[in-house]
This record gives structure tokens, C-alpha cells and sequence, in this order.
């Protein structure tokens, strides 16, 4: 008889937890399995534990305790009908067999019973409600209308009455703000109904953007919000019958009896998935030798700021295109300014608790977002912890995120919340396996991944949502042309697994190039070394700066200091002013390209005037990361329509090997076409 936790008050009211033998966690760090967001719960609060054959709770000394049927406990073995409060928030422990006596069926981890007994359902799990996720259940249930029943797990959602919707920050969920570039030829592979609730309000996207050679009937890439298409799509698929909102995190341990009688469970968690990686001996081990250079599997770390730019859209995208350190893709001016950090800066993006006077690593680990309170102080609502270099306002790190602002023109005031994200890559062998196989009285289960979850790809080209939601597009396009009631097979998805297999090698080759640069005598660096020599060689004779002395992480120590120049040192007036005129030179260039596409670009007086205002070491770090390549903003896009033309050939890319060289991110006009 299986035994399960209930929200009955708080942010989890109303949703379910079947226990198995793995602990349960209680607290407010965002790593426990229930997330207790009220300032009362401790951060390791209380966990449920079997001990002989029971469920046990034991507090993991609180600060304000652990109450079971409002007496303070420090363990205790359950029993059904048990209520647990923790913080301001109770549970009920139960039998799930007693619970569905009580609470509707839709709140419980269960298949539906009409989708179990007809044979001529297809029956799909989802593992993550994000844009990929939502979008897969919502093609699907397009293309095979009555004949399809999708759960999606996500344990970002709550339930609100009838409707499933996303946590607030307040229930610890902070929203994706971040603003993405989806490409023409990816939105018009989507469902006409899909679009309208993406676009039908036109003032919700931008076509920042110009024309590129991917361009589909003349379209533009369109900027929309990261948080508006979750919006629209769980909204969408609310009003769908066939797809049921489960508001909790999958588990393949705990759903592993139920998955068993599903068709599908696709996996799009994002690229830290522990469903895929508890299916890592069916999907196959991956592959890091690939992205490597001189033995080390290269990695970026990311800074991102939530910023309001006063630059018109033309002058935003010439100053991003023209260099290597800073992104800024915006929304009319509001979006994410995203900085490449050198391997010191990297080390430097941690926070402070102001309590215990212990350095924490929220925002470099999780990664958490900091908003902007009073005083500069950048808090994380999570953890409550500070971001260390704005506290200390001299400090190298917080410098150079000033001259990241100058360049696009916003003020510290308009600085509104600081992330950071790490990003790599691996080579992935397949991309669909067989879970279980068919019995008597189970159909055989397939695993996809999509999404991240199959390719992380390098934020610089901006590809990852592009190539997750072709991933989606794929894969709904395989099932409703394989389902015939009938168990599935490995040859229904040989269309499926070539497109991702295309779809890992185009972006991932195209990503490597906004990780590396090779120069005139074939020597390939990565382009975050290049940054940080160039302020190396503008540093005064206190050397470059090292940023902020710290322990090891979570540890106390000394009071933080700072060392170094201010902002990686002064350069001379006549270097200054070459690094001005190479920098002109070049977006002279992109202008030259673009002009045709892309109306009211600034002239050389105001591109000019602008860049005087930087500091000369800046000067020289943007004029040395080089420019970006044009090609990764406009396309290419890989086309998986080929795959699915009627008669089209199909075939799968050899995976690269660890030996065979990778593009030449110089081989292509670094401007792009015109």
C-alpha cells in the first residue's frame, strides 16, 4: 500500500508525494525535495526516512521545530492521518488509497483510467513544463486529436483552483525574464493556434533582429520573454482535455511502476536532468573529450544582468555584434545584458550571508537570481544571501559590470536583478531508447530527450530554445505518424534520432566558434583567456586584478578585501585611440552588411561619441574579443523538414571523434552574408 504526503495550507496545498524508500527533505534551500518558502523553516529542516518498514520524521535540528499533529517532534513514526506543519505550511500523511477518497484524481500522479483502457490512446509522459515540454504535449495533442493522453510533470506549477499555474517568487519559484531569439523557422513550425498565443499580441515580441540567410518567407527572428511563452503555452495547455498538469517534479524511482504502462516518457528536465541521467545506461554515456581544448573540457561562466538599455534597437545590436564580451538581447531595451567572465571573475561571483558572515555560492551553484534591494544590496530570496561585488564597490568584478552598462547605455539604477549560469557542452551518442519492453500486459515504454536535456547548447549563438523546440517539432511529427495502437518500434524513430543527430552537430559546431577563436597561425584559444590577457596587458604595476580573498566555499574567514587596479588598469592615451579606430573600422563593416536589413543604424559621430566615454582597458578588452559571427545571430538553422518530406532519404551524421578537428569559427565571412 503506498503512502504518500499532502498539502493541505501553503504553497503546496493540494499537491501529492508518493514516498518510497529514498529520504524525503524538508526546507528552504532550493536542493530539498519540498521546498518550504516561509521564513520560519530552517534550510535542513526535516526529512521522512523508512526505518523497518515505516515511515519516520525527524527534525534535522530546526531552528523553530517540527510539529506532528501540533506536537513538537524530534522523531516520530507516522501514521495515516497524521498532520505535519513545518514552517507555515501542513501536510497530511496518508495512504493513497484513503486520499482519493478525499481529493480529485487530477491531483494525484496517476494515469488516467479512460487513456489505460483503450488500446488506441497513445499514453506519454512528460518530465518538465517548460517551453519545450509544453510545446511537445501541445503538438502532439494537435496531431493526433482523441487519440493521445499527456501528463507533464513540472514542480515549478501550482495548483490554483481548477488550473494549473506557476509559482511566484514568493513560493520559490523565480521567473525566467530572459529574453530569447526564436527563428522563423522554428515559430512557423508550430501550431497555428500556438502561435496566436505567442503572437497574436504583437506587443509581446520585438524583431530586433534582421533578416538572415534562414529566414523563412521573408520573416524575422522575433525577441519574446522566456516567462511570457511559459505563460501562454501552460495557459494553453490547461484547455486541453488530453493533457493532464501535474504539479509536482518527476521521479523515476517513485513513477517507475506507472511509467512502465506509458507508450512514451520524454525527458526535457533541462541539462541537469536526473531522469536522464537515471536512464544514463539507456541513452549512453556522453561525451566531453569533444569540447575540450589542451585536455580541459572548456566550460563558460555567465553573468547575467536584467537590465533597461536607452539605445535604439540598431545601436544595441551593432555594439553586440561588434565584440565577444557582452550580449545584450532585449525586449524594446529590457531584457538580460550577459557577460563572458574570465576563469577569476568566475571565482568572484559568490554571495555572503550577512547573519552567520560565511561566503555562499547560490548564485554561482543553483544558479538563484539576486534582486536589486536598497543600499545596492542584490539579494537572493532563496537564501538570503547578498552578491559580494556589489557590496563592495570598488572591487574589479563590479567595475567592469559598470562599463558593461555604459557600453549599452543604462544607468546602475536601471541594474534590476544579477544571475550567473555555467555552460558547456558534451557529444550525446543517441537521443532515443527502449526503457522497458513489451509484456502481456505493458505496451513497451520509449525515452526521448529534448530540450536541453539532449542538447545544452552555448547561450552566445542563442540556439537553445531554437533547437529544443525543433526537437519538439520532430519528435510530435515522428509518434502521429507512427501510432497505430500497436506497440512502438526502434525503426519508428530513425527520422527522429537523424534530425537530432543534425541538430547536435549544426549548433553544437556553431556554438564551439563563440567559445574559441584560432588565430593567423592556427593557434585556437578560448575566447575567454584572449579577455582576460587583454587585461593583463592593460594592468598597471600592481598586476592584474585578483578580485575579492575568500575561503573555501560556505566557510568563515577574514573580512573579504580587494586587490588589483580598478578595472584591470589604465592604457595609454595613443593605445586608447587605436583600439577606438579598429573598433570603428569594424562596425563600419557590420553596418556596410546590415544597413540593407536593419534601418536607423548610427553613423561613425555617434558611434564615436559613445565609445569615448568607456575606459581604455574596456576599449581594448571588446577590440581584442573580436567581433561575433553574423551567421550564429541570423542562422543557419538545421532544417528537419528534409527528414520528413514524403520519400526524403534519410540518414545519421557520424559522430564526431575526439581527434577530428572542429570548424574554423574564421572559415566563414565573419560578417555574414549580405
Amino acid at each position: 500500500m503506498l503512502s504518500v504526503i499532502v498539502g493541505r495550507s501553503g504553497p503546496f496545498a493540494g499537491q501529492s508525494v508518493v514516498l518510497g524508500d529514498a529520504p524525503l527533505t524538508f526546507g528552504r534551500k532550493s536542493d530539498n525535495d519540498v521546498v518550504i518558502v516561509s521564513v520560519s523553516a530552517s534550510r535542513f529542516h526535516a526529512e521522512i526516512v523508512t526505518e523497518n518498514g515505516a515511515y519516520v520524521l525527524r527534525d534535522r535540528d530546526s531552528r523553530n521545530g517540527t510539529y506532528v499533529n501540533e506536537l513538537r517532534v524530534t522523531r516520530h513514526e507516522l501514521t495515516p492521518g497524521d498532520t505535519i506543519r513545518i514552517g507555515d505550511e501542513t501536510f497530511l500523511f496518508e495512504t493513497q488509497e484513503a486520499v482519493e477518497t478525499v481529493m480529485d484524481l487530477s491531483q494525484l500522479a496517476l494515469p488516467r483510467a479512460d487513456a489505460a483502457a483503450n488500446p488506441g490512446v497513445l499514453r506519454v509522459t512528460v518530465s518538465g513544463g517548460g517551453p519545450v515540454g509544453l510545446a511537445f504535449a501541445l503538438l502532439l495533442e494537435d496531431a493526433l486529436p482523441g487519440r493521445v493522453s499527456v501528463t507533464v510533470h513540472d514542480g515549478r506549477w501550482v495548483r490554483d483552483g481548477t488550473t494549473v499555474v506557476w509559482k511566484d517568487e514568493t513560493q520559490g519559484n523565480v521567473r525566467r525574464q530572459q529574453v530569447v531569439t526564436v527563428q522563423s523557422r522554428q515559430y512557423l513550425a508550430l501550431s497555428e493556434e500556438i502561435r496566436m498565443a505567442l503572437f497574436g499580441d504583437g506587443g509581446q515580441f520585438s524583431e530586433m533582429w534582421p533578416l538572415g540567410p534562414d529566414s523563412v518567407d521573408g520573416r524575422p527572428p522575433r525577441n519574446i520573454r522566456i516567462a511570457y511563452i511559459e505563460d501562454r503555452l501552460l495557459e494553453l495547455a490547461n484547455s486541453k482535455p488530453a493533457i493532464r498538469l501535474v504539479p509536482k517534479k518527476f521521479d523515476p524511482v517513485e513513477q517507475g511502476h506507472l511509467i512502465a504502462r506509458d507508450h512514451v516518457l520524454v525527458i526535457c528536465e533541462g541539462g541537469r536532468s536526473r531522469t536522464r541521467e537515471h536512464f544514463a545506461d539507456r541513452f549512453g554515456a556522453a561525451d566531453a573529450t569533444i569540447y575540450s581544448l589542451d585536455g580541459e573540457h572548456l566550460q563558460d561562466v555567465i553573468l547575467g544582468l536584467r537590465v533597461k538599455s536607452r539605445l535604439s534597437d540598431p545601436m544595441s545590436v551593432l555594439l553586440t555584434v561588434a565584440q565577444n564580451r557582452f550580449l545584450l538581447n532585449s525586449l524594446r531595451g529590457e531584457g538580460f545584458l550577459n557577460m563572458r567572465l574570465t576563469r577569476e571573475e568566475a571565482r568572484n561571483v559568490i554571495g555572503i550571508d550577512p547573519v552567520r558572515q560565511v561566503f555562499e555560492e547560490c548564485i554561482a551553484a543553483r544558479p538563484c537570481v539576486m534582486s536589486r534591494h536598497e543600499d545596492n544590496e542584490f539579494v537572493c530570496p532563496t537564501h538570503g544571501t547578498l552578491f559580494l561585488p556589489a557590496l563592495l564597490r570598488g572591487s574589479p568584478l563590479w567595475k567592469r559590470i559598470q562599463e558593461g552598462l555604459r557600453l549599452f547605455g543604462v544607468d546602475e539604477d536601471d541594474l534590476s536583478a544579477i544571475t550567473s549560469f555555467r555552460l558547456d557542452m558534451v557529444q550525446r551518442p543517441r537521443f532515443t531508447a527502449q526503457l522497458t519492453r513489451p509484456t502481456a500486459d505493458r505496451p513497451g515504454t520509449y525515452g526521448f530527450l529534448l530540450g536541453d536535456a539532449a542538447n545544452a547548447i552555448h547561450f552566445w549563438p542563442g540556439r537553445g530554445l531554437n533547437s529544443g523546440l525543433a526537437s519538439a517539432v520532430s519528435l510530435a511529427r515522428s509518434l502521429s505518424r507512427v501510432w497505430r495502437g500497436r506497440p512502438l518500434r526502434d525503426a519508428d524513430f530513425i527520422r527522429h534520432e537523424a534530425a537530432m543527430s543534425m541538430l547536435q552537430y549544426r549548433h553544437k559546431s556553431r556554438a564551439w566558434n563563440a567559445m574559441v577563436t584560432t588565430d593567423e597561425r592556427g593557434v585556437t584559444r578560448a575566447i575567454k583567456d584572449i579577455i582576460d590577457r587583454s587585461m593583463e596587458a592593460t594592468a598597471g604595476p600592481a598586476g592584474p586584478a585578483a578580485g575579492v580573498a575568500r575561503p573555501a566555499a560556505g566557510g568563515a574567514g577574514p573580512a573579504p578585501r580587494v586587490a588589483g587596479s580598478a578595472a584591470g588598469g589604465s592604457a595609454s592615451a595613443g593605445a586608447s585611440g587605436a583600439d577606438v579606430e579598429i573598433l570603428l573600422d569594424r562596425m563600419r563593416s557590420i553596418r556596410e552588411r546590415l544597413a540593407e536589413r536593419l534601418p536607423g543604424l548610427p553613423d561613425d559621430e555617434q558611434l564615436r561619441s559613445h565609445l569615448a566615454a568607456l575606459a581604455p582597458s574596456t576599449l581594448r578588452t571588446l577590440q581584442e574579443s573580436g567581433a561575433w559571427d553574423t551567421l550564429i545571430v541570423g542562422g543557419e538553422e538545421a532544417d528537419i523538414d528534409i527528414f520528413y518530406q514524403q520519400d526524403a532519404p534519410v540518414f545519421v551524421p557520424a559522430t564526431p571523434r575526439a581527434t577530428d578537428p572542429l570548424p574554423d569559427p574564421r572559415t566563414s565571412a565573419i560578417l555574414g552574408p549580405s
